[in-house]
């Protein structure tokens, strides 16, 4: 099973970037998004289960980012609109095989390895 993370760049503050993650080998209950900037903890962005119903964002991510995904070629991607140069982090996508929605990122057993975005101001 693997995650392969894309679509990271550099983007003016205002602008906007669609981040994706393709899941092969596998299927997931939850697909999720964290981000890790330089020195500070990882932290939850976004997640969703694998059926759409239900999707949760982290109070940073809110009214400016959505979490969607397209079964037919197995990607989940995070639309990101409005970027601030404090969203600039290296952003991870992450799976879980089982359960519900968890913004801990130990809860999650398999991870993208990361894309970079980086917001200029």
């Amino acid at each position: 099973v693997q995650l392969q993370a894309s679509g990271g760049g550099l983007v003016q503050a205002g602008g906007s970037l669609r981040l994706s993650c393709l899941a092969s080998g596998g299927t997931f209950a939850v697909m999720a998004w964290f981000r890790q900037a330089p020195g500070k903890d990882r932290e939850f962005v976004a997640a969703m289960d694998w059926r759409g119903s239900r999707k949760y964002y982290a109070e940073s991510a809110k009214g400016r980012s959505t979490i969607s995904r397209d079964n037919r070629d197995n990607t989940v991607y995070l639309q990101m609109n409005s970027l601030k140069p404090e969203d600039t982090a290296v952003y991870y996508c992450a799976g879980r095989r089982q359960g519900f929605i968890r913004t801990s990122d130990r809860e999650y057993d398999y991870w993208g390895q990361g894309t970079q975005v980086t917001v200029s101001s």
